[in-house]
């Protein structure tokens, strides 16, 4: 599809949005936004914990804990990366608030279809479907926080936002404890499930009173709705605000061809392209392998497999603190060395525990500590992927630029880890277990050193000053 050009307008909208001061409305758009992650969080960790529950007999499906912990795994991964793709194309053409509305619907009707799974090709179908909606929220709610967060606290704020699926994890976690342990085991996993869709439920109603992009809009060729928005936050914030004096020059456009987008990331920005490709690659293959196999692990090495929830909970404590505590360094210490210090450390630090489990120095729980110190630092790392990615390309390119490196990374990552990782627990062999620690070492290490030389200061810096907008007249280039 080709660019279709609509006007040229000059705009202070970014400024304005920038400069405000932080309020109930965008704690507004906290909430309704970014509990997305909490979703996720709590839909992987229940599959997770659920998966030597699943493989018992009686359990309605016929299936078993590898294919819970491998192949349904995979596949909602796989659902995920098609989802962002899908939704993301769609979410840069149609807008952000109409994307992440109908993505949540999505994922709410899969998870419910999931919790009625009566054979393990219904179970495999829905958790791809479950996926498909979870990528799709990616692209629409990480363009939409970015474009709607003021520029001084875009760091910190989509930082803990992505790292606050760990609190879905540790409420999954928690929950599963419960229904594993008082209920049949045929009804247990189907309320966990159930307990996913009510909680989607809600979140929607808080969604449908978040705005549109007033970026998307202005260059969309719609800015009186751009500017009628900014008002009406400014008036809702009632404070006395200075006029900015930035402005930018923009060409309209109803929309933005397929093709410019493509070359976009791939001719105009080749080194941030591998970067963005490099940091979700390490984080992919780490987490998508640990959340799905963590309860493989307990239950295979340690006969542990109706409390593991009390285990995982305390890692997704772990993970959360790290974005909770951490985040604040991202906007003041600096993207680089924050970012490449969270990955080449984490990966340090994944590497001495592989060691210790295949010398057979650990226990559950002191497995379980090590997984926490690990992944406290990792967690900053890969919740920065996604901050990284959001925010050093075009405005245009922001929802396809996010699902575009969410899917190749976590395909190769994210598909890959699960499938790997769950074979490697089931031989039973603590040597081969500790090689997929090693991988996910290796890999995150890896990630963290091509940021040190392709990391972008984008610190406290306006979106538009990091990357132009395609559309703006005059636009200034960067590899």
């Amino acid at each position: 599809m080709s660019d279709v050009e609509t006007g040229t307008i000059s705009t202070k909208v970014p400024a304005r949005l920038d400069r405000l001061p932080w309020s109930r409305w965008h704690w507004m758009i906290v909430i309704g936004l970014g509990t997305v992650w909490i979703l996720d969080g709590l839909e992987v960790t229940i599959v997770g914990n659920l998966s030597a529950q699943l493989a018992k007999p009686g359990s309605g499906v016929d299936i078993t804990q590898a294919q819970v912990a491998g192949l349904a795994a995979a596949l909602y991964v796989a659902g995920a990366c098609s989802g962002a793709l899908f939704f993301g194309w769609l979410t840069d053409k149609f807008g952000r608030k109409k994307l992440f509305i109908v993505t949540l619907i999505v994922y709410l009707a899969a998870t419910l279809l999931t919790a009625f799974s009566f054979s393990a090709w219904w179970f495999f179908l829905f958790r791809f479907m479950t996926g498909f909606g979870i990528g799709g929220e990616y692209a629409a709610i990480n363009s939409a926080i970015d474009e709607l967060i003021p520029s001084r606290h875009r760091g910190r704020i989509d930082i803990i936002i992505n790292g606050s699926y760990w609190l879905g994890a540790a409420g999954g976690a928690l929950l599963t404890v419960p229904l594993l342990n008082d209920l049949p085991v045929n009804i247990g996993w189907r309320v966990a499930f159930g307990l996913g869709v009510v909680l989607g439920l809600a979140i929607l109603l808080v969604r449908r009173n978040v705005p549109e992009s007033p970026r998307w809009l202005f260059i969309h060729g719609r800015d009186r709705e751009a500017e009628q928005i900014v008002d009406d936050i400014e008036r809702e914030i009632g404070k006395d605000l200075p006029e900015p004096e930035e402005s930018m020059t923009v060409h309209q456009r109803k929309s933005i061809g397929f093709v410019r987008i493509a070359h976009t990331m791939v001719a105009l920005y080749p080194k941030r392209t591998v970067l963005g490709l490099s940091l979700f690659i390490g984080q992919a293959f780490l987490y998508n392998a640990i959340t799905f196999g963590y309860a493989q692990i307990l239950s295979t090495f340690f006969q542990i497999d109706t409390h593991t929830g009390y285990y995982f909970a305390v890692i997704a404590i772990g993970n959360f603190l790290g974005p909770l505590l951490l985040g604040h360094l991202f906007d003041t210490v600096g993207r680089i060395p924050m970012i490449s210090a969270t990955y080449i450390g984490s990966g340090l630090l994944l590497l001495g525990t592989a060691w210790l489990f295949n010398e057979g120095m650990l226990t559950a729980v002191t497995l379980t500590a090590c997984w926490s110190v690990v992944l406290f630092v990792a967690s900053a790392g890969a919740s920065s992927a996604y901050l990284t990615v959001s925010e050093i390309f075009p405005m245009e390119t922001r929802a396809m630029a996010i699902a575009f490196f969410f899917a190749i990374g976590t395909a190769a990552g994210g598909i890959a880890g699960p499938l790997v990782f769950a074979s490697l627990v089931e031989s039973g062999v603590p040597g081969d277990t500790a090689l997929a620690f090693t991988v996910g070492g290796l890999v995150m290490i890896a990630g963290g050193l091509v940021e040190l030389f392709l990391g972008v200061k984008a610190e406290r810096k306006g979106l538009e000053a990091i990357a132009a907008p395609l559309t703006t007249a005059g636009a200034a280039r960067a590899a």
